[in-house]
């Protein structure tokens, strides 16, 4: 099932909580790693007011998918554009791209920045992005 590029946001004072579901690898980390905050099952699902703010930026900065990102409110966006871009290529699962990206496939164009990750397994609902089915399908490489 193809999920809509879609931007969730939650406020906790000066931080911005940015969920992407489309982007979502579904790794549990940040339910598991921080639970008063991500709460698995709820609607809505991220709680900002259940931990300080640096306890959820270290909790999103997990996130190998870049589902999950933050924006504090002193913070310009220009500051990001001279990183350099990353990639990473996850053990039998996506590659993920960390920086600013613009990316085609065919007719389809989009743009990502924080981290990105892209299907390698081909057996995504989402491609170009992974959706976790690598687990299932029993990819390795």
């Amino acid at each position: 099932m193809k999920i809509k590029p879609t931007t969730k946001e939650y406020q906790k004072d000066d931080l911005t909580v940015l969920w992407k579901p489309h982007l979502c690898i579904h790794s549990e980390k940040c339910w598991r790693g921080l639970p008063d905050v991500f709460q698995y099952g709820k609607r809505p699902w991220v709680n900002p007011d259940g931990a300080d703010a640096n306890s959820i930026m270290a909790q999103i900065d997990q996130c190998p998918s870049g589902a999950l990102s933050y924006r504090k409110k002193e913070e310009n966006a220009d500051l990001q554009s001279g990183h350099a871009t990353k990639v990473v290529l996850m053990k039998n699962g996506p590659m993920i791209i960390e920086g600013n990206i613009s990316w085609e496939l065919g007719e389809q164009k989009g743009t990502g920045e924080g981290k990105t990750a892209f299907c390698r397994c081909g057996a995504s609902g989402n491609k170009p992005f992974c959706d976790g089915s690598h687990a299932k399908s029993g990819f390795e490489g």
